[in-house]
């Protein structure tokens, strides 16, 4: 047992805590904070103890031993105790983006161990790994056995993959050929989320078995990298996808909600893109999909290949952001709309509207309206605190 200051990880503050009742923190009341699976310990040294605590070797399956922190005035300790994992394993590369926190969170919600890895952000919640690293890749996959890899990390930024194309190449296209032949190599489904950027834009919309014809380098790279994926592993899926927003740590965060200051500050003008056209899609329904990919993978061989997903309301970045003012009453008589093609940064297709039938036909997929979706996801940038308050009120 463990007396004195918590460690970092069991912070108060950690979005996982939530006040119960229980003999927890005994004398006090009977009120303490239960943190739940996912606050017990993260680091790399902990997940260790725990691994050589199982009684099936690779199984991860049934029991194991977990640590629970409680709390009275004046004091708080480490307790074991037993903890019930789930027996379909799920590693999710990217976990710390906005893509990967929602797959992450997807997945636990429907009783998968899941494990998210990341790099600069990884800690406490993730695990830190290098996927520049072949060993680190090998070390991961080999340890956790997962049923299924979701291989959300990339660098998705068209003009920093032109600014940073070695880089980019590493991540985008070598880390993922690695990650597939390990996968391969324990027999993991690997879904590998990919992009629009692949086509040109000229013929939409584009079913899975078209040609592509990237316009940038970075369309080119997760081009390449959907090849080294598949020459590595022939039970691989590919997942396309468009461009996203969701639940972001800032806005910068998607090219999405980016543009929500630029509605929200309404005293001068503001220029918006009306030319290319685009379909916005919530992270959270990229989540569910991949978590039905995985669960009917399970019990069907035959998925595999390339599918498309996307959401379903054309637009352009002007109408986005009209759409954004429209769901908090915003004016936006302050946007304008350039309907010219831009002519700095990579070069982008005009539309590259994706077909989702194949998807679609297997029962697999979720629309979240971009009214809804927006509105969970922009709330908390409001500058007025008013609409914030009818929240909760």
């Amino acid at each position: 047992m463990y007396k004195g200051r918590p460690p970092a990880a069991f912070s108060k503050r950690t979005p996982f805590a939530r006040p119960q009742k229980g003999p927890i923190s005994g004398a006090a009341g009977g009120k303490g904070w239960d943190f739940g699976r996912d606050s017990r310990l993260h680091s790399p040294a902990e997940r260790g103890w725990r691994r050589r605590l199982r009684t099936k070797a690779g199984g991860m399956v049934g029991w194991e031993k977990g640590l629970r922190i409680h709390f009275e005035p004046g004091s708080c300790w480490l307790e074991e105790e037993d903890v019930d994992i789930p027996n379909r394993r799920v590693l999710i590369t990217g976990a710390t983006g906005l893509l990967g926190r929602a797959v992450y969170k997807e997945f636990k919600a429907n009783h998968w161990h899941t494990l998210g890895c990341g790099y600069s952000r990884a800690r406490p919640l993730f695990e830190q790994v290098n996927l520049l690293d072949s060993a680190a890749i090998h070390s991961i996959i080999q340890d956790f056995q997962p049923h299924v890899v979701i291989h959300c990390a990339a660098e998705r930024r068209p003009d920093i993959v032109d600014s940073q194309p070695d880089a980019a190449a590493q991540l985008n296209v070598t880390a993922s050929g690695i990650i597939a032949k390990e996968a391969a190599q324990v027999e993991a489904f690997l879904i590998y989320i990919s992009t629009d950027y692949v086509f040109d834009g000229t013929n939409p919309p584009y079913k899975e078995n078209d040609i592509p014809n990237p316009l940038n380098l970075y369309g080119r790279t997760k081009l390449e990298g959907e090849r080294a994926v598949l020459k590595n592993n022939e039970g691989a899926a590919i997942l396309r996808i468009p461009i996203l927003y969701g639940e972001v740590e800032k806005l910068e965060e998607s090219a999405v909600t980016i543009m929500f200051d630029k509605v929200q500050f309404n005293n001068k003008s503001a220029n918006m893109d009306h030319w290319q056209q685009r379909f916005p899609t919530y992270a959270k329904d990229v989540a569910i999909v991949c978590q039905q990919l995985a669960e009917r993978r399970m019990v069907d061989p035959s998925i595999k290949g390339t599918f498309h997903w996307s959401g379903n309301e054309q637009m352009t970045k002007y109408e986005m952001a009209r759409a954004m003012a429209d769901a908090f009453n915003l004016p936006s008589s302050h946007l304008r709309p350039i309907i010219d093609s831009p002519v700095l940064g990579a070069p982008r297709p005009k539309n590259a509207q994706l077909d989702c039938s194949r998807l679609l036909m297997l029962g697999i997929g979720h629309h979240t309206p971009f009214q809804v979706g927006i509105k969970e996801s922009l709330w908390p940038f409001l500058t007025d605190k008013r609409w914030r308050q009818t929240v909760f009120h």
